[in-house]
């Protein structure tokens, strides 16, 4: 298979912003002529191996960011966008949207904002409860929607946070866990912690200052929430910068983000980078392993492994998604060039939807999506019990894969046949941008693609695709 050629204009153009370096001053340190780095950074040329090498030698950068970033994912937004039926007749080569996300990303980031304010609005008409009678309603973004693209625009990695509770997790004595950690700092604040038979899993009490635990909760769960509010208490100004930063649009959108941000704390205070990424290594991402190590639970361990992208010391990059029953998709991030439908379920045949029907057990998928990239996944079961007789089961599954070149650094790849093209079952994001015209599980038509229908003729599907 030919190298592809990196072309990253804008990433270029970053660097140099960054920097605070003029075109002339920057191509010298690169060695390389004031035009060719022009044309570089209007991608009409891909970036030399001189150059790449050049960045790394000379500014220390990680050149992963060169090949990472926004590029993919929006490209992936703009084709699940551009397969609305309102646009069926406006579809755009595959190599258009690249040029676009490369070239003019701020362009293509003001396309999905107006396409998800069409949305909104078509939803809220659609609902007559809001549409008739009202006066009131105001056409703004879906709060969790907007927090849910600042994660996924940050990498799912917010480096001050991740390195404060870091530091939290680290300054604490040898002897003293982090549960007892959690428990320290409540009380330095002036906060009492009990266990109680509440139905939440965290109360706080602001004006009695009082941290109420379920203990129906699991252990891990219990340590998780009480890191939480730590986070909240001790981390504020931080977590206010953070939020400060982010420039949400609105005060929902920015009280759901900081709740987002505290979540990450906490993941990061009982799984701290640098200890949590040698020991991934070392266990070859065992998450059993991981879990009783770290005092945390399968769900934590994985997420966490889909935010280790701190520069200069990265992980595998992971794809990480949770889903219901239904197969919505509840918690999304992919570090990886796969990237999860905005709108709508999982692609049916991926594993973590069996995953419900084997309970207990990890289930192993080699699989390709349409652009033809390999991938590992492996699913499991992580339903939620209420922790008494009678209260009600949350049910997900969760998945975690890479691509297949990082297979080597998973034990639970061990033994499968990666070599053999037959072993990867085929997958698709989402049934409206899927191109695979044999899909025995399509739910609807690609809209990109023309369809020929035979009243004489009935195959799996009741038409067939050009």
């Amino acid at each position: 298979m030919p190298t592809q050629k990196l072309y990253a204009g804008a990433k270029l153009r970053e660097i140099r912003t960054r920097l605070a370096l003029t075109q002339k001053d920057f191509a010298q340190k690169l060695g390389v002529s004031l035009p060719y780095l022009n044309q570089m950074e209007n991608n009409n040329r891909p970036v030399s191996t001189t150059v790449v090498l050049a960045l790394a030698q000379e500014f220390g950068l990680d050149v992963t960011e060169l090949s990472t970033g926004d590029s993919e994912r929006l490209v992936s937004d703009m084709r699940e966008a551009l397969a609305d039926p309102i646009l069926a007749e406006t579809s755009a080569p595959l190599a258009d949207l690249r040029l676009t996300a490369s070239n003019a990303p701020a362009l293509a980031r003001a396309f999905l904002e107006l396409h998800k304010a069409y949305r909104q609005t078509h939803e809220r008409l659609a609902s007559l409860d809001e549409a008739l009678g009202r006066q009131d309603v105001q056409m703004q973004a879906s709060p969790w929607d907007e927090v849910r693209d600042f994660f996924h625009y940050c990498d799912n990695y917010i480096d001050a946070v991740d390195r404060a509770a870091e530091h939290f997790a680290t300054s604490t004595p040898d002897q003293v866990g982090i549960r007892a950690a959690a428990i320290s700092a409540m009380r330095s604040c002036g906060v009492s912690v009990t266990f109680t038979d509440v139905e939440t899993l965290r109360e706080y009490d602001a004006d009695k200052q009082v941290l109420r635990i379920s203990r129906y909760a699991q252990p891990e769960t219990q340590t998780f929430q009480m890191l939480l509010q730590v986070a909240l208490l001790q981390s504020d100004k931080l977590l206010e910068a953070t939020l400060d930063l982010a420039r949400f649009h609105t005060d929902a959108a920015r009280s759901i983000a900081k709740i987002g941000l505290a979540n990450y704390f906490a993941g990061a205070a009982l799984m701290p980078y640098g200890a949590f990424l040698q020991a991934a290594q070392d266990t070859r991402h065992d998450l059993e392993l991981l879990a009783n190590r770290f005092g945390a639970s399968i769900e934590q361990v994985a997420h966490r492994l889909s935010t280790m992208q701190r520069p200069n010391a990265k992980g595998v990059p992971f794809f990480f998604v949770r889903v219901d029953q239904a197969g919505t998709i509840t918690k999304r991030h992919s570090a990886t060039r796969l990237q999860f439908a905005r709108f709508g379920g999982a692609c049916p045949l991926w594993n973590v939807h069996r995953a419900f029907e084997t309970p207990g057990r990890f289930l192993r998928q080699l699989a390709e999506t349409p652009d033809g990239v390999r991938y590992f996944s492996l699913a499991c079961d992580v339903s939620k019990s209420g922790g008494h007789y009678g209260a009600p089961v949350r049910r997900y599954a969760i998945a975690l894969g890479c691509e297949i070149r990082h297979a080597d650094a998973l034990v639970y790849a061990d033994h499968m046949d990666v070599s053999s093209p037959q072993a990867f079952e085929p997958i698709g994001i989402s049934c409206r941008i899927c191109e695979r015209a044999e899909c025995h599980q399509r739910s609807v038509p690609p809209l990109e693609r023309r369809l020929t229908i035979n009243e004489n003729i009935r195959g799996v599907l009741p038409y067939e695709v050009e």
